[in-house]
């Protein structure tokens, strides 16, 4: 039933085109009064190319949260403009009434064009001899933002904010359509969560974040009038400027307003009135340099986060686009980063000795079975300032530049475009592997001598004196002798592995590596792993190829997850806005959700499991079958982690690099230890044992009070 005290939305309509309401306001602008019905037909004809729906459908930017695993521990968020959007049932009503009271008293009786307002205006506008009144209803008001909102072009921008009869003409139609088809308080809603109040504060829920520290529906009188008397000049009436006796003012002019129109009693407003305006200011952080000073390593791992966002083409068709996205789609995202696991692993990797040191001490922890990744901690400081930094290890750098230490916000662990560093024989698990998964069994034994000619020609690598051919040896002369893999990879006997890539052929061993996750990004490792080279690349089984902490953590765990390989992944869950999970459609037309884990059975489960049997001798652990031979070259880790575990050690030519990568059934780490802004430059061989002892103390502390768990053992057949 039509209001009787609301004017019909056909007079209106008429009004319009009869020019009157259109005179009303253009002669605000100053434009004559005889020029208005063509404006008005015009307006009527071309410029209403929205409908409600579309205006409605429009999304202002908000802002897009990012969660710690716990589902709850705030890392940082992502915005353009920081908003949050809340219905209107969990806003304080004194907010509703303060807002309707300072900008629309009539909002409730007019049917989104005030006719008494705009003759109000026209009136004091003629007697100013300019605009002194506006005449804007709440509902032309979110008409403009909504255009503005949902504005594609540079010139759809300026239309829809332009000050032309023209666009007050547009706006007029609109608002008249759109309260045809929606709720006054769906309409006050949407104004709400769109309006800027100044203080970086879009929308009332980063207005109440920012000037009070709390939630919309917790709202008093004094605070919502404060807040809606900032719509009308935001920067004029800030309250956290220096001198508040504008804000005051403009605040007690809404309470009074409020008071009018029966809002507040006349005791109350008096109240309100002689309360000082009293602010928690707050300052939401934004991208990754604002995580929590305390948990200032989080930074690493966003922009990991960031890195991936930025490769996921379910967000755009560019990086841009998708960072856009992210900083505009809010979006609650909850990360695969454990609180309690990454505290474990700073502790194991920033020491007082190693805090200040130019050599990047790092460990990462990759969940098996679901590619989650737990932990990114390295002995950095994650900080842009570097004018206090250590003297560039590289000596024709030095002078030049400063070093990357002690801080930096270079991706040392992987996740961006750094090649990374080479990790010696812990590559040796893709050539065993890669036996494994051929046919051969661990029993497979080979007379491994201290030096073995290779069939590879020496641009492999290696030594040039063996008639052209690569000719590697081992570490110790102890090494020498009859090994199995479980021998050979616990002694890491670099002759029994030269031998055992080239039974399966090196190419064979490359393509392995590439289906568990490696990636090759400097041009000689292209080259080198190109379909034309690769089966002559016999140095690869000794880790001459660069690669991150990531990949290798995210390869072991393949291994630990009985050869099923997933995607290294930041996040648990991705929400949109709507409350549903963010999706993506896979190039074979289904929809799938993008944090759910990415994974394929990429080994035989036997030949995982046997090489897990073989990578139990180099940590001092006992295999299901088979013997060790005796010693191994980390034999302390399964004492100090107190349950199953296999790994293996890697160090390179010159101990220019040094690495320890493990895995129990619930996590896979790796840890490394080398110069990455001098490469060349050694850690030194006294250093090795860093990377073993961190991942040891590691996986102790990250493990505790969890329920030991066995690895599964391989068959007989495949242990022959």
């Amino acid at each position: 039933m039509t209001n009787p005290t609301r004017p019909s939305s056909g007079r209106i309509v008429h009004l319009l085109r009869a020019g009157l309401i259109a005179g009303v306001v253009v002669a605000a602008a100053a434009f004559p009064l005889v020029a208005i019905g063509g404006l008005a037909a015009k307006a009527g004809a071309d410029m209403v190319d929205k409908t409600p729906a579309d205006l409605l459908a429009s999304a202002p930017a908000q802002t897009s949260y990012v969660y710690a695993a716990d589902g709850t521990t705030l890392i940082t968020t992502f915005y353009e403009e920081h908003r949050r959007y809340v219905p209107l049932v969990q806003m304080s009503p004194y907010i509703q009434q303060a807002i309707v009271a300072s900008e629309d008293s009539r909002f409730y009786e007019h049917n989104g064009v005030d006719p008494k307002g705009v003759v109000r205006a026209f009136v004091a506008n003629q007697q100013a001899g300019g605009v002194s009144q506006g005449a804007s209803t709440l509902t032309m008001q979110y008409v403009r933002m909504a255009l503005r909102d949902s504005a594609k072009t540079p010139l759809e921008i300026q239309q829809a904010t332009e000050q032309t009869p023209l666009r007050k003409l547009r706006e007029m139609r609109l608002a008249l359509d759109l309260e045809k088809e929606s709720s006054k308080a769906l309409i006050l809603e949407r104004y709400l969560n769109s309006a800027y109040f100044g203080h970086r504060a879009y929308g009332i829920y980063s207005a109440s974040e920012i000037f009070f520290s709390k939630l919309p529906k917790d709202l008093t009188p004094v605070e919502a009038a404060t807040l809606a008397g900032l719509v009308k000049a935001p920067t004029a009436y800030d309250p956290a400027s220096s001198d508040r006796k504008a804000a005051t003012d403009r605040r007690n002019y809404v309470l009074d307003r409020m008071h009018a129109m029966g809002y507040l009693s006349p005791q109350a407003t008096a109240t309100a009135m002689a309360e000082p305006i009293q602010l928690r200011l707050s300052n939401p952080p934004n991208d990754c340099m604002s995580v929590p000073e305390e948990q200032n390593s989080w930074g690493f791992f966003c922009d990991y986060l960031k890195a991936w966002w930025s490769a996921q083409p379910a967000f755009g068709a560019n990086p841009l686009e998708r960072l856009d996205k992210l900083r505009r789609g809010g979006y609650t995202i909850i990360t695969s980063l454990d609180p309690k696991i990454h505290e474990a692993a700073e502790r194991r990797v920033m020491t007082e000795e190693s805090a200040g040191s130019p050599f990047a001490h790092g460990l990462v922890a990759v969940e098996p079975g679901t590619g989650y990744v737990r932990s990114m901690a390295v002995n950095r400081v994650y900080s842009l300032d570097q004018s206090e930094n250590g003297a560039h290890s590289d000596p024709s750098r030095r002078g030049q530049m400063k070093g990357n230490y002690p801080n930096t916000v270079v991706p040392l662990l992987g996740g961006g475009d750094l090649p990374g560093y080479q990790a010696g024989s812990t590559f040796k698990m893709f050539t065993m592997v890669a036996a494994l998964d051929a046919g051969l069994g661990l029993g497979t034994a080979f007379d491994s001598p201290h030096r073995i000619v290779s069939i590879y020609p020496d641009g492999s690598g290696g030594p040039t004196d063996c008639g052209g051919f690569w000719c590697p040896s081992n570490a110790s002369g102890a090494m020498s002798g009859r090994q199995t893999m479980w021998s050979g990879f616990g002694k890491s006997v670099n002759t029994y592995f030269v031998w055992l890539e080239q039974q399966v052929g090196a190419e064979n061993v490359v393509r392995l590596a590439e289906r568990l996750g490696l990636q090759w990004r400097t041009d000689i490792d292209k080259r080198q792993a190109s379909p034309s080279q690769a089966n002559k690349w016999g140095s690869f089984t000794l880790g001459v190829s660069d690669v991150t902490p990531l990949e290798m953590a995210n390869a072991y765990a393949t291994i630990a997850a009985d050869g099923r390989f997933c995607e290294a992944l930041p996040v648990v869950s991705i929400t949109s806005p709507d409350g549903t999970p963010a999706t993506y459609r896979s190039g074979s037309g289904m929809d799938l959700v993008i944090a759910q884990p990415r994974c394929n059975q990429e080994i035989d489960p036997d030949a995982a499991r046997a090489a897990t049997d073989a990578a139990r001798c180099p940590t001092g652990d006992t295999p299901a079958r088979g013997s060790c031979g005796g010693w191994s070259t980390a034999d302390r880790v399964r004492g100090i982690v107190g349950r199953p575990v296999a790994g293996k050690t890697g160090t390179t030519d010159s101990d220019r690099a040094a690495w320890f990568v493990a895995y129990t059934p619930e996590l896979a780490v790796a840890s490394f230890l080398s110069d990455p802004d001098s490469p060349m430059n050694p850690v030194g061989s006294g250093q090795a044992n860093k990377p073993i002892d961190a991942v040891a103390g590691f996986l102790k502390d990250a493990l505790k009070d969890q329920p030991v768990r066995q690895f599964n053992p391989p068959s007989a057949e495949i242990s022959a």
